[in-house]
Parts: C-alpha cells; structure tokens; sequence
C-alpha cells in the first residue's frame, strides 16, 4: 500500500441499508463524514443491483479521495475500475483473484485465526479479521476474537515476521475502538455503528476524531 492507502486504512466503511438509508446512502453519509475507504458490501442483490449502485459509488469515492472496495465480486471491480475487492473466506482465492486484476487493484481477504492469515498472507494487501463480537450482517458467523483473540493473533503475526496490515471487524461500536486498536491491528472496518446511529455523518467524524488520536 501507498502512503495515501495506508492513511486511508484506519477505517473502513462496510455499506448497510437499513429503514432509512440505503447502500449509496450510507456511502455517502460516511464519505461527508471523512471517512477515506468504503466497501459496497450487497449480498442479498442482484449483480445488476450491485453494479448499478457501484456505478454511482465510484465517482463519490473519486470525489472524495476515497478508496473504493467491492465486496466478493472480482469481474465487477475489474470491469468498473474500483480500487480493489474484498474476498471472504468462500469466496475465489486471493491467488486467483491476483491473477485476473493484476498489482494496480488492492486485494482484501476475511481471517478468523492465524492459520487463516498463513493461507493468503502472501496474496493480499489486507486482512479483515474477525469477527470482533456477534453481528447480524453476517450468516455463517466465524467464533468471536475479542480484544484478546486480536493480541494473540498480532503477536503470533510479528513472531512469524508478517505485516500484512490487519483490519479488525465485526460488530464493533464506537466504544470498543480505543480497546481494540490497543491490541495491535491497523484499523477498525465499522458498518451498522454508522449507519444506524442517530447522525451517521456526525457519527462518522466522532470516529475519525478517535482514529486520528490513537495514531
């Protein structure tokens, strides 16, 4: 990652709809709020529907000097010339996922534990691991880190001379950011802590305020 990317990194944006917001919506509220990296995460559209709403994401990214991620889909961020993808752990291997976009896309990949990160360390350019606590945007639910599995994981990481920055995700609110950077990892991926709070955009800044102490 570049200088640009790795300020960016701190937090990521997960996209969620919810009673009042919808996908772009919620990009958008945290884009004013100065969030500098958004993933489309879509799983229950269509791939007209993803591609649709990427097509109006990209140029609010561009606008804002904002990384922009697709969520699994390695074609559509091909296609539309996002700023890279992000892969869970069933998805298309970070491996082939290299071969199809080459060095200029970045390449995320979902960990729970650190024989997972040992599986893709050398593919990708980020790890999401988690998840941090029991969340609802996700089926298939990976066992719960904690501050304590993030430790245990950075610790084993630096013992095996891996880099790779770490992104810590799942279920986190804003009072869990100060504790979780403390364990190690490069940032925090935040989605329904946003969008369904009373304010996102001013929600948004509150984490910024937060990330940017703690760095």
């Amino acid at each position: 990652m570049n200088l640009q990317q790795l300020s960016a990194f701190s937090l990521q944006f997960i996209t969620q709809k919810n009673e009042k917001y919808d996908h772009l919506q919620s990009a958008e509220l945290a884009l004013k709020g100065g969030c500098k990296w958004i993933q489309l995460r879509m799983k229950e559209s269509s791939m007209e529907e993803i591609e649709q709403v990427a097509l109006q994401l990209k140029p609010l990214c561009e606008q804002n000097n904002a990384i922009f991620i697709i969520d699994d889909h390695v074609e559509l961020c091909k296609k539309i010339g996002a700023s890279g993808v992000h892969l869970g752990k069933m998805d298309m291997h970070p491996s082939d996922a290299r071969r199809i976009l080459g060095e200029r896309f970045l390449i995320g990949g979902t960990c729970n534990t650190f024989a997972d990160i040992m599986k893709i360390k050398e593919d990708v350019d980020y790890i999401g691991c988690g998840p941090f606590r029991f969340t609802t945007t996700k089926k298939n639910l990976s066992p719960v880190l904690g501050t304590e599995g993030y430790q245990n994981i950075i610790c084993d990481c630096q013992s095996n001379g891996i880099h790779t920055p770490i992104v810590a995700v799942g279920g986190i609110t804003v009072k869990d950011i100060t504790p979780i950077l403390k364990a190690g990892v490069n940032g925090v991926a935040i989605s329904g802590a946003i969008v369904n709070a009373e304010n996102p955009e001013q929600e948004t800044k509150n984490i910024m305020k937060i990330l940017e102490k703690a760095f």
